[in-house]
This record gives C-alpha cells, sequence and structure tokens, in this order.
C-alpha cells in the first residue's frame, strides 16, 4: 500500500504492516460474496412477505459499512484493548440477552431479538465473542498469578459458561448453545485440562444432547427428520439438496436458480443453496476454501505466541466462527440435522453482520505482528 511507508509510526501504517493482509483479504472476499448473494437471494423472499422486492438488500447494503467499520476500528486495537473491551461487553449483552425473555420478539417460537429502535437486535450474536474473550482471560488469570494472589479463573468461567448457556436454553438456541459450549471447552482444553476433566465435558456434552432431545420438541423433529426424512417434513432440506443438483459443476448463472422462489429462508439459513444452484460447486468449493483459510491462517499465526491470553482467546474466536460456518453448510447438505445458523458474512444480516464484524475485528487485533513487550495481558 503505497500510502503507508514501513516507517510509519501512525496508527494506521503501524496497522497496515503488523495485520495479517491475507486474512484481512480473505474476509473482505466473503463481504463481497454475501453481497451478491444478498442481492441474488433476497428480492424473491422479500416480495414473498409482503416487501418491497429490494428492501432486504438495501437493509443488508446499508449495515455493510457500518460491518466493515467495526471490523477495521476492532482491529486497531491493542491485545490489552481488546481484553477489556470484551469484559465490558460481555456482562452488557448478557443482560440484554436476559431481558429477550421477557420482553423480546418472538419468532418462530423462539425469543432471541429484542427491538432497539428500529432495529431487531439479537444479543447473543454479540455475546457470542465477548464470551470468548472473557473466558479466555478467566483462563489465563488461573494460570499466570502468583500462588498466593491466584484468581479463581477456571471457577468464574464454569459461572459465565452456566449463566450464558442457561439463557440460551431459555429462548431456545441450542444452536448458539452448542457453539458456544465448544468454544469453552476448546479453550479450556488449550489451557491445560487435565484428561478427567475431558472424560467429564465429553460426558456432561452428551447428556445434554441427549436431555435436549428428550425435552425439546422442536430438537426431537430435526433429529427424527435426519435420521428417517420419512419421519416428517423435509421440505426445505428436500429444495436446497435439489438445487445443489440442479447447479452441477458451474451453476445456472446468476438469477437462473428456482430454488430462492420457494424456500422461506433462502437469503439466511439456506443461502449456500443458491449459491450452489445459481454458481455452481466451484463457487461453493471457493465459499469453502475461504473460511478453511481464515480459520487455518489465524490458528497458524499463533505458532510461537507466548501470550496465553491471546492464544486462549484466538482459539475461541476461531472455534465460534468456523464452527457456524461449518453448522450452517453441513446442515444445508443435510449431513446433520437442520439448525437456524447463519452463513458469517454471507447471508443476509442486520445487527448479525455487525456482531460477526465484532468478533472477527477481534481476531484481526490478537493475530497482528508485535515486537516483544508489547504483548500485555
Amino acid at each position: 500500500m503505497r500510502g503507508f511507508a514501513r516507517t510509519d509510526r501512525s496508527v494506521l501504517g503501524q496497522w497496515w504492516w503488523t495485520v495479517d493482509r491475507w486474512t484481512l483479504a480473505a474476509v473482505i472476499a466473503l463481504m463481497f460474496v454475501g453481497a451478491i448473494m444478498v442481492l441474488a437471494a433476497s428480492p424473491a423472499v422479500a416480495t414473498r412477505i409482503g416487501l418491497d422486492s429490494f428492501y432486504l438488500v438495501r437493509h443488508h447494503y446499508m449495515m455493510l459499512p457500518l460491518a466493515a467499520a467495526t471490523l477495521i476500528s476492532v482491529s486497531l486495537l491493542s491485545p490489552r484493548q481488546v481484553r477489556r473491551l470484551g469484559v465490558v461487553l460481555f456482562p452488557f449483552f448478557l443482560v440484554l440477552t436476559a431481558l429477550t425473555l421477557e420482553s423480546g420478539v418472538e419468532i418462530k417460537g423462539a425469543t432471541r431479538w429484542i427491538n432497539v429502535g428500529p432495529l431487531s437486535l439479537q444479543p447473543s450474536e454479540f455475546l457470542k465473542p465477548c464470551f470468548a474473550i472473557f473466558t479466555a482471560w478467566m483462563f489465563a488469570l488461573q494460570r499466570t498469578e502468583a500462588p498466593g494472589q491466584r484468581i479463581p479463573g477456571n471457577l468464574i468461567s464454569i459461572g459465565a459458561y452456566a449463566v450464558t448457556v442457561a439463557l440460551l436454553i431459555k429462548q431456545p438456541d441450542l444452536g448458539m448453545t452448542v457453539v458456544i459450549t465448544t468454544t469453552w471447552a476448546a479453550q479450556f482444553f488449550v489451557a491445560g485440562l487435565p484428561i478427567y476433566w475431558v472424560a467429564l465435558l465429553a460426558g456432561c456434552g452428551g447428556a445434554g444432547l441427549v436431555a435436549a432431545y428428550v425435552a425439546l420438541p422442536h430438537v426431537t423433529e430435526r433429529v427424527d427428520q435426519f435420521i428417517d426424512p420419512s419421519a416428517g417434513d423435509n421440505y426445505q432440506i428436500d429444495r436446497a439438496l435439489e438445487a445443489f443438483s440442479n447447479g452441477g459443476l458451474v451453476g445456472r448463472g446468476p438469477g437462473g436458480g428456482t430454488v430462492k422462489l420457494v424456500l422461506p429462508d433462502a437469503h439466511a439459513d439456506f443461502v449456500f443453496a443458491v449459491a450452489g444452484e445459481e454458481f455452481g460447486m466451484i463457487v461453493c468449493t471457493l465459499i469453502v476454501a475461504l473460511f478453511a483459510f481464515i480459520v487455518l491462517r489465524s490458528l497458524l499465526r499463533m505458532l510461537g505466541e507466548t501470550n496465553l491470553f491471546v492464544l486462549l482467546a484466538v482459539t475461541g474466536l476461531v472455534t465460534s466462527f468456523g464452527l457456524q460456518a461449518v453448522v450452517n453448510m453441513a446442515s444445508t447438505l443435510h449431513l446433520m440435522p437442520t439448525k437456524g445458523m447463519t452463513l458469517p458474512f454471507i447471508s443476509y444480516g442486520g445487527s448479525s453482520i455487525v456482531a460477526i464484524a465484532l468478533g472477527v475485528g477481534m481476531l484481526l487485533a490478537l493475530t497482528r505482528k508485535r515486537f516483544p513487550g508489547s504483548q500485555e495481558i
């Protein structure tokens, strides 16, 4: 970039020469693909629900600059500033998530959204990256303080996890619960979890899934339909698989797909099927490669990292981001039971795309090159 010399000591100059520009480019590519997919999938959905055909497109495009600004602004922060931001925002969005249970907007049987002025906000989306930062700090404190001054970070993180999961199950949002649980377990494991804790948590996780299957009717229905497609209505999955079949290698071309005309969530949960039909397997493979690149590149940047907080925070953020993408694409391809979870940066998004940008901005900030003495906890 010609505007910044290596000797430039300004905030933007230092950011440009320390940020992982390859990861940044992959994120920008995902946002660009998402802008195209929203333009392709949203008009038919908007018309079907009685809105102006380009209403959802305009809304998404209005949020894109805010998401980009959030991503860049947060990526300018130091590890200490990222930690402070996450620790401050975690209880704030935890409270908002609790408020959804009392005054939230019910959509499809779940109360995950709360109205903030003209916007509908899903606090749990913002809670996700902040939770990863908060628990990373707690795990790091457990292991870095002097023995006589050690803070019970493990116990605090367990308490934060229990409260967060209780609120998510109450909404209910099993998909977000699985993402939060996997994020927390990955951090706990990297922090040096004893083997008996691994066995205990694995057992609890299995028991939790069984309990969800028994106690939550919508989970029972989706699992039964996945195991035995004839057990219920698989209309959306059938149409999604048909879309991939119709798209073939190179797709029908922009605007040539038909699945968006019949799928209720073609612009959100099933946007990957629209991509498969209109742009084919080649573009779908490229989308998968972009997600994989961001995850693997971020983990590779941690090789040799000595700051435990940074290591744990990146582990949590990468796990959350990558798992959400895997869940969306796998459920669209009928590789797992369906779950209402958007594809990061690709699906139509209001506040959710800003929340994803917040998490990726934190990831970019923590994976920047740093000099000895600047890796404060």
